[in-house]
């Protein structure tokens, strides 16, 4: 249970951190954080959870990493149903919280997805479902190398957390743009339920494209990287 507690604990953070940045903090008038600060702010999630609660449940925060953790051999099968389902519960309870603080401004409305994943016309950039795929596999498959590589026995200890919080501000940097950048199930979801309409009929994509990448990132770290191969 505490492993549990600490993966709801983590994404609720990572949701309520991330999302809220860009749906409260994003465009604020005259002080607006722009895709610069939500960026730094998913990254500094991770980066505080990993510290915090890491130790005890391993610091997923994100089905898809449970996902490439489990195909890089470093996490147990029987384990996933119920990481997954703690991350799932985090990610809508801190949706919900979002909600009811953006809703308390008599301006706010869902109309801008609410910080919800898309793709063609719900992109940021407009980019097209073949594009946002791609980009939520790849990426996803690198977040796996840069977990699973910077955790690794031979890796300088006490570092990974900085690098895992890092490589994911760069994600960000990168795909904002084209995703709204996902390459987590349960933050995409987190949102999706809450904003409704397209973000729910496009929510697949921002499962599919994350777990698919984490598994070949986690594949190729297990076949090509990993220290235990030397």
């Amino acid at each position: 249970m505490k492993k549990l507690a600490a993966e709801f604990f983590g994404t609720f953070w990572l949701v309520l951190g991330g999302c809220g940045s860009a749906v409260l903090a994003c465009n604020f008038p005259d002080a607006g954080i722009g895709f610069l600060g939500v960026s730094l702010a998913f990254g500094l999630t991770v980066l505080t959870m990993a510290y915090t609660v890491g130790h005890i449940s391993g610091g997923h925060f994100n089905p898809a990493v449970s996902f490439g953790l489990w195909a890089g051999g470093k996490f147990s099968m029987k384990d996933l149903p119920g990481y997954i389902m703690a991350q799932v519960i985090g990610g809508i309870a801190a949706g919900g919280v979002l909600f009811l603080i953006a809703s308390g401004n008599a301006d706010f409305s869902l109309d801008g997805g609410f910080a919800s994943n898309g793709y063609g016309e719900h992109s940021p950039g407009g980019y097209s479902m073949m594009a946002c795929l791609i980009t939520e596999v790849v990426l996803t498959a690198m977040f796996l190398l840069v977990i699973l590589g910077s955790t690794d026995k031979k890796a300088p200890a006490g570092f990974a957390p900085i690098a895992i919080g890092l490589c994911l501000t760069l994600i960000h940097l990168i795909s904002i743009p084209v995703t709204n950048t996902s390459v987590n199930p349960a933050r995409s979801l987190g949102v999706a339920v809450f904003a409704g309409g397209w973000a729910i009929s496009q929510v697949w994509l921002f499962w599919v494209a994350p777990i698919v990448g984490a598994i070949i990132g986690g594949t190729i770290h297990k076949l090509l990287l990993c220290s235990d191969n030397d």
